[in-house]
């Protein structure tokens, strides 16, 4: 059975689909404008002037008011992609594999607990670029990589360049461990909030690259942790600004309500359930390499189980899979509160703008407030669903106003942070942060170029 077929293994539940589809087009509003929420109290950043050495200090809500224009304009959705159903399921069973076409350079790095991380650069040959050009980094969606179309929906412009178009920038995916062909070298894969393999990556790309603005992107999971991350470090992030896309916020509220419906459970909460299973059963071996603990017997009751949500999922072995001594959670519902990030966003401290559907089925919790915070900016379309926002068979809404985003950030506009903490090089060639001693990293295999426009069998893209 080919992996999207997981969605549809149940006759019935497309059929409901279709029908609760149609009956959404009938009654839905057309060709709405996006709601962008600015906040209360703005914050001012300075925006630079061509040749001048001082620029001109503006609020938040000026500089995306007069660089990101395509924010404010009206999101048409394909009428045969008409609700956020059918803009979900179609980037699942899409083939995107010829579009947006994009290849790497992987550069695999260790960390210091003996996970592996997988880096992917583009453009592959970036000899001709300044050290200082802008570097987006990307942190992809649930079992996803740098393969997804999303990502590439995006990075294909921002790499491409200035002459051809594009914005003539670097980018770099960070693929979570185990995904996107990424080896599991220790018994643990990741989780929805963790953020110290996100903080080892920026601390390699920071010493490859330390002239460099780094500007964040974030895909639904990836954005989650991407919003934590900017959270703890507070001024000293080595990411100088974020957009997040689809970002789940409250996990906790969210997975109750796909749970608590009969669609969303048969078509989500299982697919995202199916994926997580089959990334495990890939990374078994690993994952059981000491039998009798705790972890392994986590792993083994997953094992058994045939169609397991994502709650399934969580409950079983994800509130394991991570360091103490936050881990192990109680429940699946402590894990979804202790990872969430909807209560964190006050802390960020640099320019951050988050972009969510109103008929995201996936995602129906989204903290318009803000966390009254003055460098937050957050958007919410009338359709577009789960990652999707297809405005054709292949282009999406989002391209534009996020690659505004990017030029207005790693261009237009002056760093906001004060100093990050200073790498150093050890003696045994780990980069780490000076006078922090448990994180570090350093490059193990590099170089080889791959292909980023298929996926993996049996995962289901696009989630």
């Amino acid at each position: 059975m080919a992996s999207w077929e997981r969605l549809f293994d149940l006759p019935t539940v497309t059929l409901f689909a279709l029908a609760v589809t149609a009956i959404t087009f009938i009654f839905s509003p057309k060709h709405v404008s996006s709601i962008v929420v600015f906040p209360r109290v703005p914050s001012h950043v300075t925006l630079k002037k061509p040749g001048e050495q001082n620029g001109s200090t503006v609020t938040t809500q000026e500089a995306i008011v007069t660089c990101c224009k395509s924010l404010f304009e009206k999101y048409r959705a394909p009428w045969w992609l008409f609700n956020g159903h059918l803009q979900t399921i179609y980037c699942v069973i899409g083939d995107f594999s010829r579009v947006d076409q994009m290849k790497y350079r992987r550069q695999l790095i260790r960390l210091t607990d003996g996970g592996t991380l997988g880096l992917d650069f583009a453009p592959t040959n970036d000899l001709d670029l300044d050290d200082d050009t802008p570097i987006v980094v990307v942190q992809h969606g649930l079992t996803g990589g740098s393969y997804e179309s999303y990502v590439r929906a995006v990075l294909r412009p921002v790499c491409t360049p200035v002459e051809q178009g594009g914005l003539g920038y670097r980018a770099v995916v960070v693929n979570f461990r185990g995904c996107a062909g990424v080896p599991v070298t220790t018994p643990r894969l990741f989780s929805a909030g963790g953020t110290d393999d996100l903080r080892q990556a920026l601390m390699y790309i920071s010493r490859l690259y330390p002239n460099a603005p780094l500007l964040g992107l974030g895909f639904s999971l990836g954005a989650n942790v991407m919003t934590r991350y900017l959270a703890e470090e507070g001024h000293r992030s080595r990411l100088n600004s974020a957009c997040i896309l689809a970002c789940p916020w409250d996990l906790f509220l969210n997975d109750n309500i796909i749970s608590s419906r009969w669609l969303t459970r048969e078509l989500y909460a299982k697919g995202m359930g199916g994926n997580l299973l089959a990334l495990v059963k890939r990374h078994q071996d690993v994952l059981l390499h000491e039998p009798e603990h705790a972890f392994a017997k986590a792993v083994l009751s997953l094992l058994s189980m045939k169609s397991p949500t994502i709650r399934d999922y969580h409950q079983t072995f994800g509130r394991f899979d991570g360091p103490p001594p936050l881990f192990p959670f109680p429940s699946a519902a402590d894990y979804y509160k202790g990872m969430s990030s909807y209560q964190v966003i006050g802390d960020i401290k640099v320019p951050f703008l988050s972009i969510n559907a109103l008929d995201d089925p996936i995602v129906q919790h989204v903290p318009l407030h803000g966390g009254d915070n003055g460098l937050v900016t957050m958007a919410l379309t009338p359709g577009g669903g789960h990652l999707g926002w297809f405005q054709s068979q292949s282009s999406r809404w989002t391209t534009r106003p996020v690659l505004e985003w990017l030029q207005l950030v790693g261009e237009k506009m002056e760093d906001v942070r004060r100093d990050s903490r200073p790498l150093v090089l050890d003696s045994e060639g780990w980069i780490r942060e000076h006078g922090v001693q448990e994180l570090g990293c350093k490059p193990v295999a590099g170089g080889v170029i791959i292909d980023g426009n298929g996926g993996e069998a049996g995962t289901l893209q696009g989630l």
